[in-house]
């Protein structure tokens, strides 16, 4: 690593990390947006709040504008658009369940002529407003639960009654578009993830006329779903195991790894396992994204260095070097004196003080760079479109998801596994 960054990171980080938590207020010339496709099943869960978002927006916003894309970019993490596809379908019917979506229980991806027959309905309808919410719910109802009749009749109806309407919140498109997002003030935010957050900001600015009830099984940050001791002691008993897979230069792993170690593991009892991945570049991260995170979680970030490809191999063999059982709290150390210290691992002065503090004597003879390539394969099999990906098995079950917006799942899942449980052991009450 060049002295330069070593010196200049953990600098800008401080200084970044103290200017004021979020932009006190952001503009609102442009309105608020909702970006859509027809067949994104993201946007199909949020046309479903859209009615209820709009009966709340200050009149200074409105009209929300419904951009809808008739083009999907290219999925994540080099994955296929068929594995894309199943992941989606698979998470959505998690939220759905989680947030009381409607939602197929065999979901469907929309044929193509169905999706043209609704993009002629929602182009030439005259509808305006929260009419034209609750008839763009229906159609993705239509679309996802393959009620194609009725939107044969609509589509008849549309094409030969009206013709293509000019409306300018109310836009089709040809850009690329993976997931569906809001847009306000030159910001995206995540439809169904960020959500929450995009309330937030619209009710500090006073652009709400109410407040806003949404996603009421959202999970908060260290406040814990499970509470009844008798619950928690079985879901202890079940000794449930959760392996991560770490892009050791990316933030969230250290955000989660921290979060999930200190909050989480020893509540329930959780055994962790910690895999880390080779360089994956994710050093060029969104500073303000990282931030906002940090506090959310409540775990310390910063000063920090980001570590480069070598950094990233001298951390993997710090943490191959300590014994098997002592590595999940080797791995806390290391990132920890990377992203709360400012350590550069790459920088032997620094490398020996975290060496000598996690007391090895000798660094492992292991083919480190071949083993964070195995890590790598085992962790592409997983399917999942980020990083970190984790894998939680209790009960005899295992369940894969990743990234820090579905570490609510652990709980969600201990929720659901004891549910299963009381319901066929009704004689527990």
């Amino acid at each position: 690593m060049s002295f330069f960054r070593r010196w200049f990171d953990p600098v800008r980080s401080r200084l970044f990390y103290q200017q004021p938590k979020r932009q006190a207020v952001l503009p609102i010339e442009k309105g608020l947006s909702i970006h859509l496709r027809l067949d994104d099943v993201y946007s199909y869960l949020i046309v479903q709040q859209l009615t209820q978002l709009n009966e709340i927006l200050s009149e200074d916003i409105k009209p929300l504008n419904i951009i809808i894309s008739s083009q999907v970019a290219d999925p994540p993490n080099a994955m296929s658009q068929e594995k894309w596809q199943k992941y989606c379908l698979n998470d959505a019917k998690i939220l759905a369940k989680q947030h009381g979506f409607g939602y197929d229980d065999q979901p469907e991806l929309p044929s193509a002529e169905a999706l043209n027959q609704a993009q002629v309905i929602l182009q030439n309808t005259p509808l305006r407003g929260e009419h034209f919410l609750y008839l763009l719910e229906d159609v993705f109802h239509m679309l996802w639960q393959q009620q194609y009749g009725k939107l044969r009749m609509l589509y008849v109806m549309a094409s030969r009654q009206h013709q293509a309407q000019q409306f300018p919140e109310r836009i089709f498109n040809d850009d690329p578009l993976l997931v569906s997002y809001f847009e306000f003030g030159g910001r995206q935010y995540n439809a169904v993830d960020n959500l929450l957050r995009l309330t937030r900001r619209l009710k500090q600015q006073k652009l709400l006329t109410d407040n806003p009830i949404f996603l009421i099984n959202h999970i908060e940050w260290r406040e814990h779903l499970m509470g009844d001791a008798e619950d928690l002691a079985c879901i202890q008993a079940m000794h449930p195991t959760l392996d991560l897979y770490v892009a050791l230069e990316d933030p969230i792993s250290w955000l989660l790894l921290a979060y999930i170690k200190e909050d989480l593991a020893g509540y329930y009892n959780i055994q962790l396992n910690v895999h880390p991945l080779s360089y994956h570049g994710r050093d060029q991260f969104d500073w303000s994204l990282a931030t906002r995170l940090s506090k959310r979680v409540e775990v310390a970030f910063t000063p920090f260095c980001r570590p480069t490809e070598k950094s990233v191999i001298d951390m993997a063999k710090l943490y191959y070097s300590v014994a098997e059982d002592e590595r999940v709290e080797a791995m806390y150390q290391i990132l920890k004196s990377v992203w709360t210290r400012g350590k550069d691992l790459s920088y032997a002065p620094h490398f020996q003080r975290v060496k000598n503090k996690l007391a090895i004597e000798h660094l492992t003879h292991l083919d480190v760079i071949k083993q964070l390539k195995q890590n790598d394969a085992v962790c592409a099999s997983k399917d999942q479109p980020d990083f970190p990906v984790l894998v939680l098995n209790v009960d005899g079950r295992t369940y894969t998801f990743n990234s820090l917006y579905r570490v609510w799942m652990i709980e969600s899942i201990f929720n659901n596994v004891l549910e299963q449980k009381y319901r066929a052991t009704p004689t527990k009450y």
